[in-house]
């Protein structure tokens, strides 16, 4: 008998031409390395149905319906019409015990229709990579995907060299993104595009404002991106491949590829192997949202106004709202981080300790945690002097009522990238010790214990990691 999920599955009521239905391809010896209980509870799933078979695909939960959505997405500015779940399955949908509706994807789990050249698999590294950032995000309070499980197969992948093959179990709030708009304009589906604004609003309320379901819909979406950037950034990190098939409408981060959270402060930093221009660098994150914001307009054009220019001020009056709704939360952010009033006042203050860090080559995590110690702070510069001075200013400045405050938004720790790097390989050899105590850690990124453990310790130079990969 098959383990009981309590799914609901309303993706896949949808027009068959959304998705492709498949089973997951089955795996030779799966066995389990992580399972999440917490979020399993928190889905209103019994712990105990996750099995190897169940994670790795080998064994359909009853009631799962599993399909490949079909997408397609604009990936570093060049568009292709269709991508699609080309190594991923949605099994199902399931309602969580704070009424939310999440989805469940196995990712790894096989060719689909979608998958072009690929194999369909994911290798372990990559996979465990998701699981310690997501997770790490998760605590960090930043909207994201989750990690519920993780299995290896028991097969190699092909890449530059053999790998242990891996499957991931993700949890989300939905995998609809841009380029699921995207894929239907392309087609000129209007019918696809009218049900999928419908849908979307139906499960993510649309928190924006406007005449149509669709301007509702854009506002929201906005809304979301511009508070989801502003989180990023308040905490150093770059996602790295920030195609439109990578933007959830749900404001959840999602796809952690070649993801890296920044050491020495550098808006010009960019880990990504791909990136040979450095299109997702730091700095450039809140404009490539925008440009994807723009690209999820012109899908809804017609849904809109009937008349074309019309449905163009529609489209740019909505568009125009977020470069300041991301100023907005980037200064709360920001200030919050340094016990400020969010006001436009003290934004030069946040501007003028971020060109002290660039400066002296301070490290963007450290530097925030130990504002409450100034000669540890100051430690981190090449050139102290100047953070002395900002750090005057910031003494009178600062919220005596806002600083205790501090501690919660400035963590400790991050994923450090040598210690990710130094953790899948260690994985990849068979050693999951320094995995699981990175991963034990990252839960609680805001605690003092962590300090002086290598946790919160910056890289030596020969440890620094300069290119993260995909891995796909």
């Amino acid at each position: 008998m098959t383990p009981a999920i309590a799914f609901d599955n309303t993706y896949a009521r949808l027009p068959e031409r959304f998705f492709v239905r498949q089973p997951p391809v089955p795996v030779r010896d799966p066995k389990r390395i992580y399972r999440n209980d917490a979020l399993a509870e928190a889905l209103g799933i019994d712990a105990k149905t996750l099995t190897a078979d169940v994670l790795a695909g080998n064994a359909i939960p009853e009631g799962a319906d599993p399909l490949a959505m079909a997408y397609a997405g604009h990936q570093f500015g060049g568009f292709t019409p269709q991508l699609g779940d080309g190594r991923a399955l949605l099994i199902g949908e399931v309602l969580g015990a704070d009424g939310a509706r999440r989805d469940i994807q196995l990712k790894g789990s096989g060719r689909t229709p979608f998958s072009r050249s690929g194999d369909g698999r994911a290798a372990l590294g990559p996979v465990l990579r998701e699981v310690l950032i997501g997770e790490a995000m998760a605590a960090l309070g930043i909207p994201t995907t989750r990690a519920l499980a993780a299995v290896t197969t028991g097969e190699p992948v092909l890449r530059e060299e053999a790998l242990p093959g891996a499957i991931l179990t993700r949890v989300a709030a939905s995998h609809i993104r841009v380029g699921t708009f995207q894929y239907f304009a392309a087609r000129r589906d209007s019918d696809a595009l009218k049900t999928l604004v419908d849908y979307v609003n139906a499960r993510h309320a649309p928190s924006g404002t406007g005449e149509s379901p669709a301007e509702r819909l854009f506002h929201g979406v906005i809304a979301r991106q511009a508070s989801l950037i502003a989180s990023w950034m308040a905490v150093g990190f770059i996602h790295g491949v920030m195609n439109t098939d990578n933007m959830a409408l749900s404001g959840e981060t999602i796809d952690y590829g070649p993801c890296a959270f920044m050491d020495s402060y550098d808006p010009a930093t960019v880990y990504s192997s791909i990136d040979h221009g450095g299109r997702y660098a730091y700095a450039n994150q809140p404009a490539i949202a925008g440009w994807n914001l723009a690209r999820l307009a012109e899908t809804l054009l017609p849904l809109f106004a009937e008349d074309e220019d019309a449905a163009l001020k529609i489209a740019q009056a909505a568009l125009d709202t977020f470069a300041p709704s991301f100023q907005a939360a980037h200064r709360a952010r920001f200030c919050a981080k340094l016990a400020l009033a969010p006001t436009h006042d003290n934004t030069a203050l946040v501007n003028d300790l971020l060109s002290a860090m660039h400066a002296g080559a301070a490290d963007f995590t450290l530097t925030f945690a130990h504002l409450d110690d100034p000669a540890a702070a100051r430690a981190l510069f090449t050139e102290p002097a100047v953070f002395d001075n900002w750090h005057a200013r910031w003494s009178t400045a600062r919220d005596p009522a806002l600083t205790a405050a501090m501690a919660e938004q400035n963590p400790r720790i991050i994923p450090r990238n040598h210690l990710v790097e130094a953790a899948l390989d260690a994985a990849t050899e068979g050693d999951l010790a320094p995995f699981e105590a990175l991963h034990a850690a990252l839960k609680t990124p805001f605690d003092r214990a962590h300090d002086g453990t290598i946790f919160a310790t910056p890289p030596k130079p020969y440890e620094v990691v300069r290119a993260t990969f995909c891995g796909t």
